[in-house]
């Protein structure tokens, strides 16, 4: 993959950097949600910054990445959100979801929770 140079790359809520400057991207994995997703590594900083966006939407900011890739990409990030959110309904709500509605949110989330697990393992392998 070759970096592109000279690209601003917007990391949410008003945040940009220079796409040659990103040294390193990491997911935040604890009190992660909206507004805090990857802690960004920029050259001559001491500190990360915090995005609001994934490290794989800026990477494909950063890199040339084909279509479909991006594409997958888009669709995983777009999954890990709904169940974020889905794992903020509390058992009431859902209940009440449930009855109305007929959507069983517990179903929705185990299969979320199958389909990035299987991303995680194929990531894993490569």
């Amino acid at each position: 993959m070759d970096v592109k140079e000279n690209v601003i790359v917007p990391l949410g809520y008003g945040k940009f950097v220079r796409s040659d400057k990103i040294v390193a991207l990491e997911p935040i994995e604890d009190e992660r949600g909206p507004g805090r997703r990857t802690h960004v590594f920029v050259e001559e900083m001491k500190h990360p910054m915090v995005a609001s966006r994934t490290e794989h939407s800026i990477l494909a900011n950063i890199v040339e990445t084909p279509r479909e890739v991006m594409e997958a990409t888009a669709a995983m990030e777009l999954l890990q959100d709904i169940l974020d959110d889905i794992q903020q309904i509390g058992p009431m709500l859902r209940k009440s979801i449930k009855k109305e509605a007929g959507l069983d949110l517990e179903g929705i989330e185990k299969k979320i929770e199958e389909i990035l697990k299987h991303e995680i393992d194929f990531d894993m392998r490569q």
